[in-house]
């Protein structure tokens, strides 16, 4: 499959937040911040490539009857190897994602790109797609965290420290000083609120790409039946 056309899904076309509603229990829970949801979405993004790249390494070996308990198995390791990483190098971080990152395992993401995908193709396409699938899932992620992280809080990269270090001590973002923050923001409605418009807006610019598609192809229609009228 082309890389492009894989690329092209896994960013906008089929998108696992805006498209297939997929992952939606971390997605709403761990975006409050965009630190908290980058930290969830490279998680995530790194359990997709993996098991996406062991699922189509051992394809062939797979009887079908037990196929789905071995991506089970396979989707457990990774998330355990990358849970302790994280419990090893970015502690805080971990304390504050907690139960998110073990639910991993059960995101519906993982699992359907290992069934619908990584089962079916060669290891570098699935490799791509988990790449793509991860990227597209943790843009949405973080573009989530930002609005409300801005409206619930009015700053931006709060608390970055955890995820990058001391140096990121000072790189909080105050955007509205004085800001006593709105709460709905940074709870459960604020994020059903903030998914909810940026589902719309991706379904607003398909609208319109389709409609500037059509009217191109009309164009390019209509313009030998007018030379044929002119004759």
């Amino acid at each position: 499959m082309d890389i492009k056309n894989i690329a092209a899904d896994g960013l906008w076309h089929n998108n696992p937040s805006l498209v297939q509603i997929l992952g939606l229990c971390p997605l709403l829970a761990v975006s409050g911040t965009v630190v908290n949801a980058l930290g969830l979405g490279l998680a995530t993004l790194l359990t997709l490539m993996l098991s996406n790249l062991l699922v189509s390494l051992v394809r062939n070996h797979l009887p079908d009857e037990v196929r789905i308990p071995v991506f089970v198995m396979i989707i457990a390791a990774v998330v355990t190897s990358i849970e302790l990483l994280l419990s090893a190098w970015f502690y805080q971080l971990y304390l504050i994602l907690g139960i998110f990152i073990p639910l991993i395992v059960t995101n519906c993401v993982i699992i359907a790109r290992a069934e619908a995908f990584a089962f079916r193709h060669h290891w570098l396409p699935a490799l791509a797609d988990g790449f793509f699938m991860g990227v597209g899932f943790t843009l949405v992620l973080v573009v989530l965290g930002a609005i409300r992280e801005l409206i619930g809080y009015g700053t931006l990269l709060r608390q970055a420290n955890l995820l990058f270090g001391p140096i990121a001590d000072n790189w909080t973002l105050v955007l509205v000083e004085g800001y006593q923050g709105f709460l709905l923001a940074v709870l459960p409605p604020g994020a059903f609120l903030g998914l909810g418009l940026l589902i719309a807006a991706k379904n607003i610019i398909d609208r319109r790409i389709s409609q500037r598609k059509s009217a191109e192809v009309e164009t390019v229609i209509a313009a030998p039946a007018s030379l044929s009228t002119s004759e």
